[in-house]
């Protein structure tokens, strides 16, 4: 969804200075301790990304929605709105192009290693998360004033948040668009503007529900129809597969002739490409995690641990597929010469897979890659508002300021639209800027949190182990503060009605 963006030389000192604080925030001690926690989650909950795989898939169409939260599979598209963005098509892109093709392998061992931190976060969304306004409301803010109990690192966090997803990264989502759709079909950037801001105000005014109903359908649709087409285009080069993949493994550790002098570039940039897609434990997901209607935490958890593999082992799988198996990419490595020159002097990005299409579609190409941006990117402006507004809750939960949510919706949709016309480079690396100070803030508190997420797992194990439907009684645990499930929850089996069990009154 997010990618670091380095202003070109000469700028102003503002640029300057921006370039050089997202250097820092988004150095690699962020990379190192993305795939750290990963590696850690994965190893105290026994890698439940693969013991728990039949759980993932059952669970995420079990959930109903509720009058105050959505089904799983709901806060699953909302999650995956998030993480699938422009990054799942440029990112790859950029990837191979500074690591060569083994830092598709990279991507995704983060991934896999992802998803560990992905079920941590969204599981103590869960746990922590609020009934407000009638709707369910979650995410790092909450569970680090309630789990952590440090109230101003709540709020910084909720500040953050708001200013990044609502202000900063909606219009450089809406630019691509508007640039992909006036390259494909030349509509105008004004047109895709007014277009952009009728649709998303639609949406945004009609709260979470109508974001969740409208993530279910469109999400679906759009990384199955973006596999899809790279399934025909491997299909059509079915010879070339068995290369291809002998040459990401061979690459990813330095034994290809070729690319075997580049093995540090290429971890480099597949384990960050692959964070900056994924966004596994950088507290986005948790929002959505939060809003789902489940009878146990680690239900969600799982879910949402599954939408990394979505993310990078699918869509992500696609782009690097089509790309390497039809041979448009370049290979230049930061400093040094060309390793592969097949495309030319073009930048890498969104082209690589245009010219991939290209080759065996001449003519579908362009259109494809910009109705896939449309899709891929509107979503993510509609994750980002409820980000956005979920954190706008968060502050203003002790005081009523209807004005603010209004404010907010209004922002965001002049964001879009002036982003529709006017490139925001400032306003993509001050979004990162952003972004990676919630990475930072998550990873910590998520890291003081371990206790009480992993408590939740083993709870869930041993009440499944017993033949039981998880049901989460927080006090049975230990785990103080989980407001909801401790005063509000009340668990109705699945089959009988009438044979109802009340956690608490």
């Amino acid at each position: 969804m997010y990618g670091k963006h380095f202003f070109t030389k000469g700028g102003n000192p503002l640029e300057s200075f921006v370039d050089w604080l997202n250097g820092i925030i988004w150095s690699q001690g962020l990379v190192y301790l993305c795939l750290g926690i990963g590696l850690f989650y994965s190893i105290a909950t026994r890698f439940l990304q693969l013991r728990h795989f039949k759980d993932m898939i059952k669970l995420m169409f079990q959930g109903k929605s509720s009058d105050s939260g959505v089904s799983s599979f709901q806060a699953l598209s909302m999650a995956l709105a998030g993480r699938v963005g422009t990054g799942n098509i440029a990112g790859v892109a950029t990837a191979i192009a500074y690591g060569g093709p083994g830092a598709v392998f990279w991507m995704w061992l983060i991934a896999f290693l992802g998803s560990g931190s992905a079920f941590v976060e969204a599981a103590l969304g869960q746990v922590y998360k609020t009934k407000q306004d009638g709707q369910f409301r979650g995410g790092p803010a909450y569970y680090i004033e309630k789990g952590l109990k440090i109230k101003w690192y709540a709020v910084l966090f909720a500040i953050v948040t708001v200013i990044a997803t609502g202000m900063l990264l909606p219009g450089v989502q809406a630019n691509s668009i508007a640039v992909g759709l006036n390259n494909a079909f030349g509509i105008s950037p004004i047109i895709t503007g007014i277009i952009l801001i009728v649709v998303l105000g639609s949406i945004i005014f009609g709260g979470v529900k109508r974001i969740a109903a409208v993530a279910q359908i469109i999400v679906p649709f759009m990384a199955l129809g973006y596999i899809l087409v790279a399934l025909l285009i491997v299909a059509l080069n079915i010879s070339q597969l068995p290369t291809v993949i002998s040459l990401i493994f061979a690459s990813a550790f330095g034994s290809d002739a070729a690319f075997g002098g580049i093995i540090g570039a290429a971890i480099a940039w597949g384990v960050k490409r692959g964070i900056y897609s994924n966004e596994a434990g950088q507290g986005t997901a948790p929002h959505a995690a939060a809003a789902a209607e489940v009878s146990h935490p680690a239900k969600q958890g799982l879910v949402q641990a599954f939408s990394v593999y979505v993310d990078t082992l699918f869509v992500c799988s696609a782009t690097a597929f089509m790309i390497l198996i039809t041979g448009m990419y370049n290979v230049t490595p930061e400093g040094a010469p060309p390793i592969v020159n097949n495309l030319g002097d073009m930048e890498p990005g969104p082209g690589y897979t245009q010219q991939a299409v290209e080759s065996v579609f001449p003519g579908f190409g362009a259109p494809f890659v910009a109705v896939s941006l449309f899709f891929f990117a509107f979503t993510t402006i509609m994750a980002y508002y409820y980000m956005a507004e979920t954190n706008l809750a968060y502050i203003n939960q002790k005081v009523k300021r209807v004005w603010s949510e209004y404010l907010l919706k209004i922002a965001i949709l002049g964001v879009v639209f002036y982003g529709s016309v006017k490139t925001a480079g400032l306003a993509w690396a001050l979004g990162d800027i952003g972004v990676g100070s919630m990475a930072w803030l998550n990873i910590i508190a998520i890291l003081l949190l371990s206790k009480p997420a992993l408590k939740v797992l083993k709870d869930y194990e041993s009440q499944k182990k017993e033949g039981k439907d998880p049901v989460f009684d927080p006090g049975k645990l230990g785990i103080k503060d989980a407001d909801f499930w401790e005063k509000e929850y009340r668990y109705t089996p699945p089959t009988e009605s009438n044979n109802s069990k009340t956690l608490s009154s």
